[in-house]
């Protein structure tokens, strides 16, 4: 039976979609909360826009993958070197966030895969305790099973998304709907909402198909994630870690008022 860290991969390339919980507070056990709520098939950890960082993501992995869910960090902009030591850390995925172009693409991809499809340096202490594989066969298999996810946020990478695609190593796309939407509009307004935008994803969402690569999204309520999981996405991540404790503080909230 595979382990946590391996099943993101086994179950999204048997067209099983994952929603994940997307975490941005820098406390590891929120994560491996999360992890325990049952319909959460994953959980991503934001090191681009939350406050989590290193240390923080590598204590929270292990705490995600004792519930037997897969964690998927989103590193800085550019950070492919952070990419390798998550992954050491026993990261089932990674997302990658602005890649823009082919060179982006082919740079995030050599430092998730191992030789000869990357150039991944070998130190997987803690992955191989987490999935119980030996080194060799941890070798022989990670490649396989850590997943890539470049994130399409601008024209650029719009314009470039079938050679991005096709570079061997990465894995799949992410779409971040509030940048594309700031990309498509020229930095004129935030509308992730827009006929524009939602023209765009289905247009990535169809390229992803044709190259056989996977398909996530950010989606900030339950119902938009319905909606993106209808369309055709097979990993949706949904709201945060502090939108849920704010829906959960005023639904408690209104349901204590007297008047």
């Amino acid at each position: 039976m595979p382990s946590s860290v391996e099943t993101l991969a086994a179950d999204l390339r048997a067209g099983q979609p994952v929603l994940s919980a997307w975490c941005g507070l820098p406390e590891p056990s929120i994560a491996g909360y999360l992890a325990r709520e049952a319909g959460f098939g994953a959980v991503v950890l934001d090191m681009q826009h939350g406050a989590i960082d290193f240390l923080s993501a590598a204590r929270a992995i292990p705490l995600v993958a004792a519930a037997g869910k897969p964690c998927i960090p989103r590193i800085p902009v550019g950070e492919f070197a952070t990419a390798s030591r998550l992954l050491d850390a026993g990261a089932s995925g990674i997302i990658a966030p602005m890649v823009n172009t082919v060179e982006d693409a082919r740079r995030f991809a050599s430092f998730i895969k191992y030789p000869p499809g990357g150039e991944r340096s070998w130190g997987p202490t803690a992955a191989m305790a987490l999935t119980g594989l030996g080194a060799r066969a941890y070798f022989a298999r990670a490649n396989s099973f850590v997943t890539g996810f470049a994130m399409i946020e601008t024209r650029e990478a719009l314009a470039a998304i079938d050679d991005i695609l096709a570079v061997d190593g990465v894995d799949g796309i992410f779409i971040g709907p509030s940048d594309l939407s700031v990309g498509l509009s020229g930095g004129a307004t935030l509308d992730p909402d827009s006929p524009e935008v939602s023209a765009a994803i289905d247009h990535a969402l169809a390229r992803s198909r044709t190259a056989g690569k996977l398909a996530g999204i950010y989606a900030p309520t339950g119902e938009t994630a319905a909606d993106f999981v209808r369309r055709g996405f097979g990993f949706v991540a949904i709201g945060s870690d502090l939108a849920f404790l704010r829906l959960g503080a005023s639904s408690m909230l209104a349901a204590s008022a007297t008047e």
